[in-house]
Protein backbone atom coordinates (compact mmCIF):
# COMPACT_ATOMS: atom_id res chain seq x y z
CA UNK A 1 0.00 0.00 0.00
CA UNK A 2 1.33 3.22 -0.75
CA UNK A 3 0.56 6.53 2.05
CA UNK A 4 1.65 10.05 1.42
CA UNK A 5 2.71 11.69 3.99
CA UNK A 6 1.64 15.63 3.64
CA UNK A 7 3.48 18.54 5.74
CA UNK A 8 4.24 22.03 5.87
CA UNK A 9 7.89 21.42 6.25
CA UNK A 10 9.70 18.08 5.07
CA UNK A 11 13.36 18.75 6.37
CA UNK A 12 15.13 15.30 4.42
CA UNK A 13 18.97 15.90 5.88
CA UNK A 14 18.73 18.01 8.48
CA UNK A 15 22.30 17.40 9.85
CA UNK A 16 23.25 18.87 6.96
CA UNK A 17 23.19 22.88 6.67
CA UNK A 18 22.56 22.76 2.75
CA UNK A 19 20.39 20.47 2.36
CA UNK A 20 17.14 22.43 1.38
CA UNK A 21 13.94 21.88 3.31
CA UNK A 22 10.12 21.35 1.40
CA UNK A 23 7.66 23.68 2.10
CA UNK A 24 4.51 21.87 1.42
CA UNK A 25 6.50 18.94 1.15
CA UNK A 26 5.42 15.30 0.83
CA UNK A 27 6.92 11.65 1.58
CA UNK A 28 5.41 9.16 -0.51
CA UNK A 29 6.30 5.38 1.69
CA UNK A 30 5.57 2.09 -0.06
CA UNK A 31 5.69 -1.22 2.33
CA UNK A 32 8.59 -0.11 4.51
CA UNK A 33 10.34 2.13 2.40
CA UNK A 34 10.43 5.55 1.23
CA UNK A 35 9.19 5.70 -3.00
CA UNK A 36 9.17 9.41 -3.18
CA UNK A 37 10.27 13.22 -1.27
CA UNK A 38 9.09 16.38 -3.07
CA UNK A 39 6.51 18.88 -3.02
CA UNK A 40 3.10 17.71 -2.51
CA UNK A 41 1.39 19.12 -5.99
CA UNK A 42 3.64 16.69 -7.74
CA UNK A 43 3.19 13.62 -5.66
CA UNK A 44 -0.27 13.94 -5.03
CA UNK A 45 -0.44 14.03 -9.29
CA UNK A 46 2.13 11.47 -9.11
CA UNK A 47 0.62 8.78 -6.88
CA UNK A 48 -3.19 9.42 -7.17
CA UNK A 49 -4.34 6.43 -5.25
CA UNK A 50 -2.11 6.77 -2.55
CA UNK A 51 -3.54 6.83 1.18
CA UNK A 52 -2.63 10.90 2.41
CA UNK A 53 -2.11 11.37 5.94
CA UNK A 54 -2.08 15.67 6.02
CA UNK A 55 -0.41 16.75 8.89
CA UNK A 56 -0.99 20.19 8.35
CA UNK A 57 0.63 22.77 9.74
CA UNK A 58 4.11 20.52 10.67
CA UNK A 59 7.36 19.19 10.50
CA UNK A 60 8.27 16.14 8.85
CA UNK A 61 11.92 15.02 9.97
CA UNK A 62 14.11 11.99 9.90
CA UNK A 63 13.26 10.20 13.29
CA UNK A 64 15.40 10.56 16.56
CA UNK A 65 18.50 8.90 18.26
CA UNK A 66 18.63 8.37 22.15
CA UNK A 67 22.05 7.89 23.19
CA UNK A 68 21.40 6.88 26.68
CA UNK A 69 19.94 3.77 25.59
CA UNK A 70 21.74 1.84 28.28
CA UNK A 71 20.90 3.84 31.25
CA UNK A 72 17.50 4.23 30.08
CA UNK A 73 16.56 0.52 29.32
CA UNK A 74 18.77 -1.48 31.67
CA UNK A 75 19.33 0.79 34.45
CA UNK A 76 15.90 3.06 35.14
CA UNK A 77 12.92 1.39 35.27
CA UNK A 78 9.65 2.63 33.53
CA UNK A 79 6.55 2.29 35.44
CA UNK A 80 3.04 0.31 34.70
CA UNK A 81 0.37 2.55 34.66
CA UNK A 82 -1.16 0.74 37.46
CA UNK A 83 1.43 0.89 40.03
CA UNK A 84 0.32 4.66 40.15
CA UNK A 85 3.75 5.92 40.78
CA UNK A 86 3.66 8.83 37.28
CA UNK A 87 5.60 7.54 34.46
CA UNK A 88 9.08 9.29 34.85
CA UNK A 89 11.69 6.65 34.59
CA UNK A 90 12.91 5.80 38.38
CA UNK A 91 16.98 5.96 38.20
CA UNK A 92 18.38 2.92 38.99
CA UNK A 93 15.09 1.11 39.67
CA UNK A 94 16.45 -2.15 37.31
CA UNK A 95 20.17 -1.74 39.57
CA UNK A 96 20.67 -5.24 40.20
CA UNK A 97 17.89 -6.73 39.49
CA UNK A 98 17.86 -10.58 38.04
CA UNK A 99 14.28 -10.29 37.14
CA UNK A 100 14.29 -10.45 32.95
CA UNK A 101 10.83 -10.31 32.91
CA UNK A 102 10.42 -7.26 35.02
CA UNK A 103 13.14 -5.66 32.75
CA UNK A 104 11.78 -6.38 29.78
CA UNK A 105 8.40 -5.34 30.81
CA UNK A 106 9.84 -1.68 31.83
CA UNK A 107 12.31 -1.87 28.60
CA UNK A 108 9.15 -2.02 26.23
CA UNK A 109 7.39 0.51 27.92
CA UNK A 110 10.66 2.73 27.83
CA UNK A 111 10.77 2.47 24.18
CA UNK A 112 7.00 3.19 23.61
CA UNK A 113 7.67 6.38 25.70
CA UNK A 114 10.58 6.89 23.45
CA UNK A 115 8.37 6.70 20.20
CA UNK A 116 6.15 9.24 21.53
CA UNK A 117 9.12 11.63 21.77
CA UNK A 118 9.88 10.72 17.67
CA UNK A 119 12.68 8.25 18.72
CA UNK A 120 13.00 5.95 16.01
CA UNK A 121 16.60 4.57 17.19
CA UNK A 122 18.65 4.34 19.81
CA UNK A 123 22.35 3.45 21.51
CA UNK A 124 23.28 0.40 23.66
CA UNK A 125 25.24 -1.73 24.50
CA UNK A 126 22.51 -3.87 25.76
CA UNK A 127 23.42 -6.63 27.78
CA UNK A 128 19.67 -7.95 29.22
CA UNK A 129 18.54 -11.01 26.26
CA UNK A 130 15.41 -9.00 27.89
CA UNK A 131 16.43 -5.73 26.91
CA UNK A 132 17.82 -6.68 22.96
CA UNK A 133 14.78 -8.58 22.31
CA UNK A 134 12.25 -5.75 23.35
CA UNK A 135 14.63 -3.56 20.59
CA UNK A 136 14.41 -6.20 18.34
CA UNK A 137 10.82 -6.24 18.74
CA UNK A 138 10.03 -2.52 18.82
CA UNK A 139 11.49 -1.77 15.21
CA UNK A 140 13.63 1.05 17.11
CA UNK A 141 16.77 0.49 15.62
CA UNK A 142 19.66 -0.17 18.03
CA UNK A 143 22.90 1.58 17.49
CA UNK A 144 26.57 0.39 18.93
CA UNK A 145 27.32 1.28 22.44
CA UNK A 146 29.49 4.04 23.16
CA UNK A 147 29.61 6.73 25.83
CA UNK A 148 26.99 8.21 24.92
CA UNK A 149 24.69 5.16 26.03
CA UNK A 150 25.73 5.68 30.08
CA UNK A 151 25.78 9.02 30.61
CA UNK A 152 27.78 11.67 28.41
CA UNK A 153 26.90 12.71 25.04
CA UNK A 154 29.55 11.46 21.81
CA UNK A 155 29.94 13.33 18.69
CA UNK A 156 32.81 15.67 20.29
CA UNK A 157 29.18 17.49 22.46
CA UNK A 158 30.90 18.41 25.57
CA UNK A 159 30.24 18.02 29.04
CA UNK A 160 28.05 19.58 32.21
CA UNK A 161 24.78 18.94 29.81
CA UNK A 162 21.47 18.26 32.04
CA UNK A 163 20.92 14.75 32.80
CA UNK A 164 24.41 13.87 31.92
CA UNK A 165 27.18 12.22 33.86
CA UNK A 166 28.79 15.10 35.63
CA UNK A 167 25.42 16.20 37.67
CA UNK A 168 23.86 12.36 38.20
CA UNK A 169 21.13 13.69 36.43
CA UNK A 170 18.45 11.42 34.96
CA UNK A 171 18.84 10.70 31.04
CA UNK A 172 15.78 12.10 28.78
CA UNK A 173 13.71 10.19 26.94
CA UNK A 174 13.52 13.28 24.39
CA UNK A 175 16.85 13.60 22.64
CA UNK A 176 15.85 17.22 21.95
CA UNK A 177 15.83 18.13 25.45
CA UNK A 178 19.89 18.16 25.53
CA UNK A 179 20.97 17.69 21.70
CA UNK A 180 20.27 20.39 18.94
CA UNK A 181 18.07 18.85 16.69
CA UNK A 182 20.70 18.74 13.92
CA UNK A 183 22.81 16.59 16.22
CA UNK A 184 19.54 14.56 17.19
CA UNK A 185 18.44 12.93 13.94
CA UNK A 186 19.52 9.44 12.66
CA UNK A 187 19.81 9.34 9.57
CA UNK A 188 17.46 10.97 6.75
CA UNK A 189 14.20 10.69 4.78
CA UNK A 190 15.81 10.14 0.97
CA UNK A 191 14.83 7.42 -1.76
CA UNK A 192 15.33 3.70 -1.75
CA UNK A 193 15.72 4.28 2.61
CA UNK A 194 13.86 2.67 5.17
CA UNK A 195 10.42 4.82 6.07
CA UNK A 196 11.81 6.46 9.63
CA UNK A 197 10.44 9.69 10.41
CA UNK A 198 8.80 11.90 13.02
CA UNK A 199 6.41 14.51 12.87
CA UNK A 200 6.45 17.45 14.58
CA UNK A 201 3.90 20.24 15.31
CA UNK A 202 4.61 23.84 14.48
CA UNK A 203 4.18 25.31 18.01
CA UNK A 204 7.58 23.60 18.93
CA UNK A 205 9.20 25.21 16.42
CA UNK A 206 12.10 27.10 17.63
CA UNK A 207 11.43 31.24 16.75
CA UNK A 208 13.53 32.72 14.45
CA UNK A 209 15.73 29.37 13.58
CA UNK A 210 13.17 27.89 10.89
CA UNK A 211 11.33 25.04 10.88
CA UNK A 212 13.47 23.64 14.12
CA UNK A 213 11.81 20.84 15.91
CA UNK A 214 12.01 21.04 19.91
CA UNK A 215 11.40 18.66 22.82
CA UNK A 216 7.69 17.98 23.32
CA UNK A 217 6.96 19.02 19.77
CA UNK A 218 6.49 15.16 18.46
CA UNK A 219 2.73 14.54 17.06
CA UNK A 220 3.42 10.93 14.99
CA UNK A 221 6.26 8.68 14.64
CA UNK A 222 6.74 5.97 11.96
CA UNK A 223 9.13 2.98 11.59
CA UNK A 224 9.74 1.56 8.77
CA UNK A 225 6.60 2.70 7.09
CA UNK A 226 4.65 1.62 9.91
CA UNK A 227 2.64 4.54 12.34
CA UNK A 228 3.32 3.52 15.37
CA UNK A 229 2.56 6.78 17.73
CA UNK A 230 0.35 9.61 16.97
CA UNK A 231 -0.81 12.12 19.91
CA UNK A 232 -4.06 11.71 20.89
Amino acid sequence: MLTLHRAAFVLPDPADPTAPSIADGAVVVRGELVEAVGPYGELAAAYPGARVRDWGPAVLAPGLRNPYGHWLLERAYHPDPREEVGVEPVADGLAGSTDEARCGASARRGLQRMLGCGVTAVAGPFERASVRTAVARSGVVGLPGSAASSGGLDGGSSGGVDGGPEDGGARPLDPLAVLPFAEAVHGRVAVGGRADFAVFATSAVAGGGGAQPVAGGCLATVLGGRLVYRRR
